[in-house]
């Protein structure tokens, strides 16, 4: 079986400009050795294929592979994560991962709280400035924490962010405005402890692989998993397999919000519980980091007994049994709908 590896490599983009916070998002060549070593042994043939225009290309010219891997971020525009499952769908090509649809709701964290909202799951009260800080004169709901409306990796999230009165509210939005030219989420900031939520599968068979509560280090960046707190987590992060009530109960609203979204295959749910103890959704990340010490996801299974190789093997089996295509070393034939 051929997979295709498509991703972003860090060092490419650096070599074309690109800032240390502009290329957070992308991956290592690590990270593509361990992806392709896992498919090898679960009976794959790994091809490196790059970024999506070099998938493009690929597919252009005829080029078909069993599967598309894809951890392809894409560079500009919040539905950029879709560039390559709509590439894929364009060319009738099976791939991993959520659909065009779901990957672009999901980076625009207002449009996913809505619609993670209208399924019942929670989430704090929210606002979003579309063109100028301005647009969020009234908030009142103190603290608070204003970020990127459709970043990830802790892109825009700082001490600042935190903000305790309407001035500082418009100051934070006007900054997140002019340095990341996009819109700026506010939302109620909660103080409980924080979660990430793993989810497997499709449908009715999506199950939770399991809750890591993440736990700053007091020489970290406070009050917020942030991009500097991320990218040295080996030293600022403690993550911790978490199974009391209040995780169990992260754990069930993250797959209702992972259904609610219609994510497939595999994603991570983030969620922050308020001073009672009670879990709210922040967002979905349906294209995690598969890095596997350094990315949440491949964390918190290894957490609970599911190494690397095995985590890779189960997105595989459930990316598979959607388009009705077999193991690999066995007779495959793709469902005619």
């Amino acid at each position: 079986m051929r997979v295709a590896l498509v991703y972003d490599l860090r060092d490419d983009y650096r070599a074309l400009g690109f800032s240390e916070e502009e290329v957070a998002e992308f991956d290592s060549v690590e990270t593509i050795d361990q992806l392709a070593a896992a498919l090898e042994a679960l009976a794959c043939e790994p091809v490196r294929v790059g970024h999506g225009r070099a998938l493009a290309a690929r597919l252009v010219v005829g080029e078909r592979f069993d599967l598309v891997f894809s951890i392809a971020e894409g560079v500009r525009g919040r539905a950029r994560e879709a560039q390559v499952p709509a590439l894929c769908e364009l060319f009738d090509q099976p791939y991993l991962f959520s659909d065009p649809l779901t990957m672009a709701a999901s980076l625009d964290k207002g449009v996913a709280k809505r619609l993670v909202r209208d399924a019942g799951v929670p989430t704090p009260a929210f606002a979003v400035a579309e063109r100028s800080a301005s647009e969020l004169v009234g908030w009142d709901r103190f603290p608070a924490f204003v970020k990127p409306l459709a970043e990830g990796t802790g892109k825009g999230c700082e001490a600042a962010s935190l903000v305790g009165t309407p001035a500082e509210v418009h100051d934070a939005a006007a900054r997140v405005l002019h340095r990341y030219c996009q819109p700026a989420l506010v939302e109620t900031y909660l103080p409980g402890r924080e979660f990430t939520v793993g989810i497997v599968g499709n449908g009715a068979n999506a199950r939770v692989l399991g809750v890591c509560e993440i736990l700053l280090k007091p020489q970290a960046e406070a009050n917020v998993y942030s991009l500097r707190n991320k990218e040295l987590c080996e030293d600022l992060v403690t993550y911790v397999r978490a199974e009391d009530g209040e995780a169990k109960l992260a754990g069930l609203r993250a797959l209702d919000a992972y259904r609610a979204l219609e994510c497939r295959d595999a994603a991570r749910i983030d969620f922050r519980s308020d001073a009672q103890g009670e879990p709210y959704f922040l967002e979905a990340n349906p294209l995690a980091g598969l890095n596997p010490w350094h990315s949440d996801l491949p964390i918190l299974a290894a957490q609970n007994g599911i190494e690397f190789t095995s985590l890779i093997g189960m997105i595989l089996d459930a990316g598979l049994a959607r388009y009705g295509l077999a193991h690999p070393g066995l007779k495959r034939q793709r469902r005619s709908a």
